[in-house]
């Protein structure tokens, strides 16, 4: 056994089916009184529920939450949790409103810290990690989404309800698994990886894999279900434990500086991103292999593509909308901001990646 640092997170996980009905004990067990619900638009009736369960506990519910956290929409929410004096804020929903809860928790003065509480209702993972990312304008008024690592923005509780999960539509839920199966697969060959982060990773990507099919073919089953929500958390935990490399680096610059969607976003690029460090990264990437089960003369890369395809998900970024005449951009901004990755960062490398991506291309 090799030396290694294992830096463990202090978050309360609670996990079953019908726990969000927990709430309001962990509101008390916090010490707080005055709860702030969070969702966006669309979520708001899941929202209105958690408030009504909360009774005297809430003070308000904001569903303005939007996708990859804008600092704007964090200072207006800011201004109401400080206007309703609230305590703690639980957010209902996925990556965009977690990332406001964790904007929250970061931004609030010190000497009035929010709590956080968050009830996920996708696969997105991000509830598990103590990294937060941000976009606002950069010095020419672009739009840039810029990540950060503190346990200022690690949520106190994750309240994850199976019974959540049952409504997430089917298409929704491939690009969510993959988006957390993309956090273990960062995991896997991050510098800092160890045995402790190393096996929650196989464990997510074989509990995410094995799953979606099953969900796909039936959105109630109950232990595809409860697989895929573990396996984000699994997925999550690991890279909250360790950093991110080239495929978080160019879903942040699609998603902060092109407006791409998030979970889809990360479904095309990430079978390009392990194509481009395979060579570099052949023990991590064989363990992904495994843990999909992959069969015999199918490449990582290939089974990981053909697992957004089969099921339905987007496999290019033509599909959601990128211009190809952005693709030059993007490789531009993904290629100046150093950051750990196996394989060299070459712009000319990184820009047929994207081509690639763009394309919907089967990895070779």
């Amino acid at each position: 056994m090799q030396p290694f640092v294992y830096n463990a997170l202090p978050a309360r996980v609670i996990f079953g089916w019908g726990t969000s009905s927990k709430v309001a004990d962990e509101v008390k067990r916090l010490g707080c009184s005055r709860a702030l619900v969070l969702t966006t638009p669309q979520q708001a009736p899941s929202g209105e529920k958690v408030v009504a369960s909360l009774g005297d506990l809430a003070v308000g519910l904001y569903t303005n939450a939007t996708m990859h956290t804008p600092v704007e929409v964090t200072r207006d929410a800011l201004k109401k949790a400080q206007e309703l004096q609230a305590d703690v804020c639980i957010a209902v929903g996925g990556g965009s409103t977690i990332g406001l809860g964790k904007a929250l928790a970061l931004h609030s003065p010190d000497s009035a810290k929010l709590k956080q509480i968050v009830i996920p209702t996708t696969y997105a993972g991000s509830e598990a990690t103590p990294i937060i990312g941000q976009t606002e304008a950069d010095v020419n008024g672009k739009p840039l989404k810029t990540t950060q690592k503190t346990l200022k923005v690690l949520p106190d509780v994750i309240l994850y309800d199976i019974e959540l999960t049952l409504t997430l539509p089917a298409q929704m839920t491939i690009t969510s698994g993959l988006n957390a199966i993309a956090h273990a697969v960062e995991a896997l060959w991050a510098p800092e990886a160890n045995p402790i982060t190393s096996s929650l990773a196989v464990q997510g990507i074989e509990a995410i894999g094995k799953s979606l099919p099953l969900i796909k073919k039936d959105a109630n089953d109950r232990d595809g279900r409860s697989n895929a929500l573990f396996g984000a958390w699994a997925c999550g935990t690991c890279l909250g434990a360790v950093g991110m490399s080239l495929h978080h680096k160019l879903c942040h610059t699609l998603g902060g500086s092109f407006g791409m969607p998030h979970a889809e976003t990360h479904t095309v690029i990430l079978p390009h991103a392990v194509a481009y460090n395979t060579p570099f990264a052949e023990e991590a990437v064989d363990k992904i292999g495994r843990a999909l089960g992959l069969a015999e003369g199918v490449s990582t890369a290939q089974g990981l593509f053909d697992l957004a395809k089969d099921n339905g998900a987007p496999y290019s970024l033509k599909e959601l909308g990128f211009r190809e005449e952005d693709l030059e951009r993007a490789a531009e901004i993904a290629a100046k901001a150093p950051y750990p990755n196996p394989a060299p960062l070459e712009k000319a490398k990184l820009l047929q990646l994207l081509r690639n991506a763009y394309n919907g291309t089967r990895p070779e």
